[in-house]
């Protein structure tokens, strides 16, 4: 599966570094080690291969990467105290992506205590791993979802978020606080990206995409919330691992102009910074349906139904700062995407077209 093009920062030299990624057997986390190998970093990746959906595709993400220079993969759980101390304790990191959580907005309906665990719990494992090992900077995902309620879009990162309206949101909003004590206290460079509808091929299966295009293959039908009266802002893999990787080689630093009479939510007096990253360019989930029927060469038989609990009407990212701070805005757009993930899922379950 080739890469779509992208920019890449050609302008910024980086030494070599030893990264760890949790989460590494994820879409994200997959991605972004190739990226970094590729580029001929050393990365460590750790993941529970938890059964939240197949483990076969974890497997087959693992397996791509087994091969390159470079890579190593320990089974760990980011909830597990004692394996997450050895592992800072044997390994000596300079950078941390951490992408292990427990996702999806309405699984954490259903099964609150695994969101506790890892995205609580783990989380604050990986921040005293970071603290007690000295690393150069920690990288974490957050998600769109913190912006709960807010209806005043787009989103920005100076907005307050503090009515979320699904555990999830509020386990990655409690996990930008914790970010932020550690780098207060202990002045590890910290920095937190709002991911906003990541797609692309080596999805996870739990999302729309991936679900919708599983039952438009087999003639069933794909459930539509609120009726279809949706926006996302839909963000291709390849532009959220550029982002992520500018963001790595750019440690958190003191915001100079950050004033305790006045303080913005995104910034702070200690290492600490919080991005959008987001196309930028919001999409109706209908006219997305319509582009993953011309991606598949299918019509969706579409079953309307009411705005499920713990979701949102729409999500739109202002990245105004991830483009003034690194020069970065996500550009891949639904048309390329969909195209580049229908050709991808087809030939990975080998479906003829």
């Amino acid at each position: 599966m080739k890469m779509l093009e992208f920019q890449v920062d050609s302008t910024q030299v980086t030494e070599e570094m030893k990264v760890l990624i949790t989460g590494g057997a994820g879409f994200i986390g997959a991605a972004l080690a190739h990226r970094l190998l590729d580029r001929g970093d050393t990365v460590h990746a750790i993941d529970s291969l938890n059964d939240y959906y197949e483990v076969s595709l974890k497997e087959a993400r693992l397996a791509r990467l087994s091969s390159k220079p470079g890579f190593s993969f320990e089974k760990i759980d980011i909830s597990d105290r004692v394996a997450i101390k050895k592992l800072f304790e044997t390994h000596q990191f300079d950078a941390v992506m951490n992408l292990a959580a427990q996702a999806g907005v309405r699984y954490s309906l259903e099964n609150p205590a695994a969101y506790v665990d890892a995205n609580l719990v783990g989380f604050g494992n990986i921040l005293e791993g970071c603290r007690h090992s000295k690393v150069g900077h920690l990288v974490f995902a957050s998600s769109s979802s913190v912006y709960g309620s807010n209806t005043k879009l787009p989103y920005s990162e100076n907005d307050a978020v503090d009515h979320q309206v699904s555990l999830y949101a509020a386990s990655k909003k409690a996990g930008e606080l914790m970010a932020h004590t550690y780098a207060h206290l202990y002045r590890l460079p910290c920095t937190g990206l709002r991911f906003f509808t990541v797609y692309g091929p080596w999805g996870r299966p739990d999302m729309a995409f991936f679900k919708f295009t599983k039952a438009m293959l087999k003639g069933e039908k794909i459930p539509v919330f609120n009726h279809g009266k949706m926006i996302r802002d839909f963000t291709y893999i390849d532009d959220v691992v550029e982002g992520v990787i500018r963001v790595i080689d750019k440690p958190a630093e003191p915001d100079p102009a950050f004033s305790h009479d006045d303080p913005v939510p995104s910034s702070s007096d200690a290492p600490y910074r919080i991005y959008n990253i987001g196309n930028g360019r919001p999409v109706k989930l209908l006219r997305y349906i319509e582009v993953l029927e011309d991606s598949l060469g299918i019509k969706a038989d579409m079953e309307m139904l009411p705005m499920q609990d713990g979701d949102v009407k729409a999500t739109t990212a202002d990245t105004s700062a991830l483009e003034r701070d690194f020069g970065y805005k996500p550009g891949i757009t639904v048309e390329q995407g969909l195209r580049e993930f229908a050709n991808w899922y087809r030939e990975y379950y080998g479906i003829n077209k």
